[in-house]
């Protein structure tokens, strides 16, 4: 089994991931060692700094060996064809989690592969870090029936928010510029699984939320549209006024890296309520559940 997007979980999977993630962070002495003589590949074609961290320690901790790759290394695609690197890759990793642009890339690796491949990032979903979000909010509240608002770009990180977040029965509020929503095919997956709406008004969906979540405006890979981004996204920046519009506990929430004062000010980054940081740790301890759950 791998884990290229949230979609090809059950909803008591992801359940159980949350729970899992909850327990290692709680008692990480339990699970230290557990995969003791695996190797975990970690390949990264995008910088980072919260995915290859929480990764490596998380991997480290359970006691197997990560092996880190650069795409300068590699040359996936370019210097090597992504099938044979696929192959022999296989023949040394236990697990293969990877960074990239193109989701096509993990699609071709998992056809390729007997071990379990992850997505820890990529153009169409980000569901290691939907998960880390998932037990942050399930810190601050139960997630049945709490109220999810998103502001922003209907990109990646939204994909699997909305995703996850549909199937723990939560309601999904995206606002999102014109042109600019979830793509249709996921947008009706997570339907399937619970009140998923989107409009383009950013007070509509704050209003009364328990959790407000924004992502920066023009991902990596997209420098050359940010002036253009910045002017169709200027309306559904994340300041004070409406995150006040949210329910008087709501948390705000934020995948980082944030570029302050565009998407989200500063004021609301550095709000008592913001969970961001709490975020930025959990990717450890569900990065750490992920490995339980597919080599444990």
């Amino acid at each position: 089994m791998s884990l290229l997007g949230i979609g090809q979980l059950e909803p008591e999977t992801v359940a159980s991931l949350v729970k899992v993630a909850a327990e290692v962070k709680q008692r990480p002495e339990a699970v230290a060692g557990t995969l003791a003589g695996r190797a975990v590949g970690l390949f990264f074609m995008k910088p980072s700094t919260r995915t290859r961290v929480s990764a490596e320690v998380a991997t480290r901790r359970l006691g197997a060996d990560p092996i880190v790759l650069r795409d300068d290394e590699v040359g996936l695609g370019t210097r090597e064809s992504v099938a044979d690197v696929a192959r022999v890759l296989d023949r040394f990793l236990d697990l293969l989690a990877l960074r990239v642009f193109d989701h096509s890339h993990l699609e071709q690796i998992d056809a390729y592969t007997r071990a379990p491949v992850v997505n820890l990032l990529s153009d169409l979903e980000h569901p290691c870090q939907a998960l880390g979000d998932l037990q942050t909010m399930a810190e601050v509240r139960s997630l049945p029936g709490s109220v999810l608002a998103y502001v922003g770009d209907g990109n990646n990180v939204c994909h699997s928010l909305m995703l996850g977040a549909a199937m723990m029965r939560m309601e999904v509020r995206l606002a999102c510029p014109e042109g600019f929503t979830p793509r249709p095919a996921l947008l009706e997956l997570a339907r399937r699984h619970g009140s998923v709406t989107v409009s383009h008004d950013p007070a509509s969906a704050v209003r009364g939320a328990h959790f407000v979540y924004t992502d920066v405006w023009a991902s990596m890979g997209q420098e050359e549209e940010a002036a253009a981004r910045r002017a169709v996204f200027e309306p559904f920046r994340v300041d004070r006024d409406l995150f006040a519009l949210a329910d008087r506990e709501a948390a705000f929430l934020h995948c980082l890296p944030a570029h302050r004062d565009e998407e989200v000010t500063d004021a609301v980054m550095d709000h008592p309520r913001s969970r961001v940081f709490d975020q930025a740790e959990n990717r450890l301890h569900s990065f750490a559940a992920v490995l339980l759950h597919l080599l444990g």
